[in-house]
C-alpha cells in the first residue's frame, strides 16, 4: 500500500504547542456544569470543576466563519494532512488533582504520533496529541491523550 505519510509530515511528531495559561472562574464552572448536566451542588455552585471542564477552558475563541466544515477551528499544532475529514478516535484522561475556582492552569500539547491504517472505504490517518495541565505550584493536574482520525 502506498503511504500518505511523507517524511516531512512525520517530522512533526514531537512538535509542542506554546504553553497556554487560563484562569478558572466560579462563573465558568457554573456555566459548564449547567450546560453538561453536572448537577451535583459542588459543580452547580462553582466550588469544583466537573470532569471534562478543562477541554473547553483551553479552546480558542474564533468566529464561525473560520471553522472548517467539520465545525473545528484550525489547530496550529497540526501540520497540513493529506486527508481532512476529522473524526474522534478516543481520549484517555488521567485526573490527578481537582480543579477549583481561582486556579491558574497551564496546558501544553504535544503531537506524539502519526500513523496510517487502511479502512473499509480507504486510507485513514491517525494522530495522537498529549496534553499536560499543570497548576501554578508546578503540579500535574490532568494528563490527556487524544486520538483523532482523518479520512
Amino acid at each position: 500500500m502506498k503511504t500518505l505519510l511523507s517524511n516531512e509530515l512525520l517530522e512533526n511528531i514531537g512538535r509542542q504547542s506554546c504553553p497556554q495559561r487560563e484562569l478558572v472562574t466560579r462563573r465558568d464552572i457554573k456555566k459548564y456544569a449547567v450546560a453538561v448536566g453536572a448537577l451535583q451542588s459542588k459543580y452547580v455552585e462553582g466550588d469544583q470543576a466537573p470532569p471534562l471542564f478543562h477541554i473547553a477552558l483551553f479552546w480558542d475563541v474564533v468566529g464561525l466563519n473560520t471553522l472548517s466544515t467539520d465545525g473545528l477551528s484550525k489547530d496550529p499544532l497540526l501540520p497540513k494532512f493529506p486527508l481532512s475529514r476529522a473524526m474522534a478516535g478516543g481520549s484517555r484522561i488521567d485526573y490527578i488533582h481537582d480543579i477549583y475556582p481561582g486556579d491558574w492552569l497551564t496546558a501544553t500539547r504535544t503531537l506524539t504520533n502519526i500513523y496510517e491504517k487502511k479502512g473499509h472505504s480507504g486510507p485513514l490517518i491517525f494522530y495522537e496529541v498529549d496534553m499536560e495541565i499543570i497548576n501554578d505550584a508546578g503540579e500535574l493536574v490532568i494528563k490527556e491523550k487524544k486520538t483523532s482520525i482523518l479520512r
